[in-house]
């Protein structure tokens, strides 16, 4: 198997599980990924997979349109582990205008996949596991950077604002889409 057969599996089990974990109940300490408006992780893992917790989050709808186009919903449901970094439909929405319409027309597909790998690793990292100045190798071949500061964690740049665990994996909601670098 390739390295971007690996990659296009792993993306959208990622994803999907940064989807799911958004929609909880925000009243339940045990699937609560966001506490007094920091980061932590659940101390219970949820009993989706990623594909699953994403598809369940209210939070997510655009990276799940985003997914399907990019026809990667069956590579989220394997075993991975995985970390998917996330982004929000407001995440999205700060993208130029006309820019998510563009990637999710047939004709753009691989583009879509490479960014949606970009967004995924082939390992489940906490976020404690996380450390400033750390490189992550990401399904795309490209690797993003971890910054540490004043207690936030960032991915490129775009904070990461919940951790959920999944049964495959471990996804990280973040504020900005993470775009790989142009070759």
């Amino acid at each position: 198997m390739t390295r971007n057969s690996v990659s296009l599996i792993l993306l959208p089990l990622t994803l999907a599980a940064l989807i799911a974990g958004c929609t909880r109940d925000p009243k339940s300490p045990e699937t609560n990924p966001i506490q007094g408006g920091q980061a932590s992780v659940s101390d219970t893992v949820s009993r989706k997979n990623i594909l699953q917790t994403a598809m369940a989050s209210k939070d997510h709808t655009t990276l799940v349109v985003a997914i399907k186009a990019a026809e990667l919903v069956d590579v989220l449901a394997n075993p991975g582990p995985f970390t998917v970094f996330a982004p929000t439909n407001e995440a999205f929405a700060k993208l130029p205008p006309g820019t998510v319409d563009g990637l999710l027309k047939p004709a753009n597909k691989a583009d879509l996949q490479n960014i949606l790998q970009y967004h995924v690793t082939t390992s489940s990292l906490s976020i404690e596991s996380l450390r400033d100045g750390q490189k992550i190798g990401e399904a795309n071949g490209d690797n993003v950077m971890v910054s540490v500061k004043d207690g936030k964690v960032r991915i490129n740049g775009a904070t990461i604002i919940a951790s959920i665990p999944t049964t495959n994996g471990m996804i990280h909601v973040i504020d900005a889409v993470l775009l790989p670098p142009t070759k």
